[in-house]
């Protein structure tokens, strides 16, 4: 069996996903922009071929690599970059080359944060009440006569909390508008609710074979736009309602063997035509793994290899070579900014917690939403994590300069 796999040397951990599809007996393809030499042994190590383009972006250079390895290879069995940014030209490969999985009108669907809200709805989960984004004459008609201040704008199609704001008065408003922006934007209620999340690998049924959910700040959009420190972790059990809403929306969206990370708010505080606090409702689906190191974050505080799950489905529909039953913890990520002075260096966090599982530089492109230096440690207990946490954030006192003591002065009298 043969699978493409789009830019194998970013992000660093993803590798693994082709590691264990070679071991599966795959033909695992990868195409990038990265020349051979310069990539790390392990991407080397878990490639069969890899074929250099000189831009991602070229669609016509990866049409061209694919169309050469199924020449080599014979049929293309999957193509997956499992990456945010190439999830619209992963399906178009698909569709040209009729390979197995979503294709660009399914992927359309799931990217676009408009199109979203319909499969929401479809599945039962409220929604935030939104508008596309035009004249600010209109848009300030929606937010003083349907929903108030303060109101969410963002890319219908993005990454993340890239380019999202929060709009709190007519002021910011006018301000928006003078941006002059070039992408379509909606407009959406704000919602005060923390983030919540169900992660996981479905089969070709849309059913879940394994899931996990994670718990973040509640505004990843200020961490992004302010530059703030960034900590979240995985939950030791997937809450009941996160687990029944989170399968309804996969069958509603029809999502058939991927990795998915589906984005709620449990709400603080009741909202009006939204529900009571501590229901759920509806953010965003992004139909991939979740950001950064979180694969290896679920791989610590599940006890298992989510890498391995994701190729048992690709190659058998159902989990082979993976346990699922052992112990979970609580895996906590903290990450640091550049811009502070921290009151214990590495080595002083290492002594207290020694099994710290991985501690770093996050990549240049990742730590706006991921800070700079990051920390991921696993805890049995929740009161653990809270200290953990404690240690890591408290800042260095910086101490003012003593001002230098005044000089004496002595006062003459001039004599006549």
């Amino acid at each position: 069996m043969n699978f493409v796999f789009i830019s194998p040397a970013f992000p660093k951990n993803y590798y693994n996903f082709c590691d264990r599809l070679l071991k599966n007996g795959f033909n695992v393809l990868g195409i990038g922009d990265t020349d051979y030499f310069e990539l790390d042994e392990n991407v080397k190590n878990s490639l069969t071929e890899y074929y250099r383009v000189n831009s991602l972006e070229s669609y016509d250079e990866v049409y061209r690599a694919v169309a050469f390895f199924a020449f080599k290879y014979g049929k293309i069995d999957f193509l997956e970059s499992n990456n945010e940014y190439w999830l619209r030209q992963d399906s178009k490969l698909r569709t040209d080359f009729n390979i197995t999985g979503a294709k660009f009108d399914d992927v359309v669907s799931f990217t676009s944060k408009s199109n979203m809200k319909e499969f929401y709805i479809k599945a039962g989960v409220p929604v935030a009440r939104y508008k596309f984004v035009t004249t600010f004459e209109e848009d300030l008609k929606f937010i003083t006569e349907e929903v108030g201040y303060p109101v969410v704008v963002k890319p219908n199609v993005g990454v993340g909390a890239a380019a999202t704001y929060k709009i709190q008065n007519e002021e910011d408003l006018k301000k928006f508008h003078e941006r002059k922006i070039q992408v379509p934007y909606i407009m959406e209620e704000f919602i005060t609710g923390d983030i919540t999340s169900f992660d996981g690998i479905c089969d070709s049924n849309s059913n879940v074979v394994f899931c996990d959910n994670e718990v973040f700040p509640p505004s990843i959009m200020d961490i992004v736009n302010e530059n703030l420190e960034v900590s979240y972790y995985v939950n030791k059990i997937v809450p009941d309602d996160i687990r029944e809403i989170g399968q309804k929306v996969l069958k509603a969206f029809n999502i058939k063997s991927r990795y998915f990370h589906l984005e709620f708010f449990r709400l603080t505080e009741a909202k009006k035509g939204l529900g009571k606090a501590g229901d759920i409702v509806a953010l965003e689906v992004n139909m991939r793994p979740p950001g950064g190191f979180t694969p290896d974050m679920i791989n610590f505080g599940q006890s298992v290899d989510t890498y391995q799950i994701y190729a048992d489905v690709m190659k058998y529909d159902k989990v082979v070579n993976v346990k699922l039953d052992y112990p979970k913890y609580y895996c906590f990520y903290y990450g640091r900014r550049d811009r502070f002075q921290y009151k214990y260096s590495f080595e002083d966090i290492k002594k207290e917690y020694p099994f710290i599982q991985m501690h770093g530089r996050m990549s240049d492109i990742l730590s706006g939403a991921m800070g700079n230096e990051f920390y991921i440690a696993r805890f049995e207990f929740i009161e653990d994590m809270e200290k953990f946490k404690a240690m890591v954030s408290e800042k260095a006192e910086i101490k003012k300069p003593k001002k230098a003591p005044a000089k004496k002065t002595t006062k003459t009298t001039k004599k006549a």
